[in-house]
């Protein structure tokens, strides 16, 4: 085997070139070794809760559990609960339409004075594609279900002056776009008399002038509903309609301005339900010292399955009688 020897004065090619003109790859250059790493730090025993600490954190998490069911609660509990009572109130006032008892006035088709959250219309707005069934009485816990009659006014459709109030934001917010709609905009009530159509003739807030009685024989509708940013009231609006079709007779009512609750005014608040949320409180109590028993006696794992349901429930509840503290408009 003859070696090639290289030309007089030629450069000597270096190795890692030689390596790649013959189709290898150059060896890598040798790597940097990291800097040392320190050595874990030990972890700092925190010192035992005092009772006093214990009993702060506990009421401390308790508050924040409830602030937060309080908040979904609100925004988004209260619509499927007004989902729900929009069904049966529709079904049962359906079927009231069909055996021709729906009434006509503040008694029901026995003379009966209608309960409170009883249904007694359905209304339509078109613009905005509402579809909501009307229940007698304006409170807080009415106004929860659908839109609320005010009872000392007649029925939509009959001779005279109908109010007629919804919530804004909370609980569906039936009337959350009222403000929008327009002079000649079409309104719709259903009845047992039958179907009223109305005309929106303008929108008016809370001190601006109020439009004149009706003249005999004629029929208005307002609307009442908060205004203001959602959950945030800052007074009441009113959407003023006249009726365009044929003025029923208006029933009998024994309601009048003065014997009408408090509670059922615009933009009140119903405190005759507190104990309600007094036993929802209790109930929330006896459950967290239930829950602290099973925990030192049973453990972690089995009192979370076994409570964890119950305090939600417990945490509902009280929110959602706070929610119908708050006042009905809202």
């Amino acid at each position: 085997m003859t070696v090639l020897e290289a030309p007089p004065g030629a450069v000597p090619t270096p190795e890692p070139a030689a390596a790649a003109m013959r189709g290898g790859r150059p060896p890598r250059p040798p790597r940097t070794p990291p800097p040392p790493r320190r050595p874990p730090q030990p972890k700092r025993a925190r010192p035992p809760l005092t009772r006093g600490e214990a009993i702060a954190r506990s009421i401390a998490a308790t508050l924040a559990v409830m602030l937060m069911m309080f908040v979904l609660n609100l925004t988004v509990f209260s619509h499927l609960q007004h989902l729900v009572s929009q069904q049966r109130l529709s079904d049962e006032f359906r079927a009231q339409l069909s055996a021709g008892t729906a009434p006509v006035s503040e008694g029901d088709f026995e003379n009966v004075l209608l309960p409170d959250g009883a249904p007694l219309g359905i209304l339509e707005i078109p613009s905005l594609g509402m579809y909501e069934v009307i229940v007698e009485g304006t409170s807080s816990a009415e106004t929860a279900t659908g839109l609320g009659h005010q009872r000392d006014t007649v029925l939509p459709g009959q001779v005279g002056v109908s109010k007629i109030a919804g919530r804004a934001a909370a609980y569906g917010g039936p009337f959350s776009g009222i403000a929008s709609l327009s002079p000649g905009d079409e309104i719709s009530v259903r009845t047992g008399q039958g179907l009223h159509l109305f005309e929106v003739t303008g929108l008016r807030y809370a001190g601006d002038p109020t439009p004149p009685n009706p003249l005999r024989g004629e029929s208005r509708l307002i609307l009442m509903t908060a205004r203001g940013a959602p959950y945030l009231p800052a007074g009441v609006a009113y959407v003023d309609a006249r009726l365009v079709s044929e003025a029923q007779a208006s029933g009998a009512r024994q309601t009048t301005p003065v014997t009408l609750p408090p509670e059922a005014k615009p933009m009140a608040t119903d405190t005759t339900t507190v104990w309600a949320l007094v036993f929802a409180l209790q109930f929330l109590i006896v459950v967290e010292i239930a829950a602290v028993w099973a925990f030192r006696r049973f453990g972690q794992q089995r009192t979370w399955i076994v409570f964890v349901p119950v305090l939600l429930l417990a945490g509902f509840l009280v929110a959602d009688q706070t929610t119908r503290l708050l006042p009905n408009l809202l």
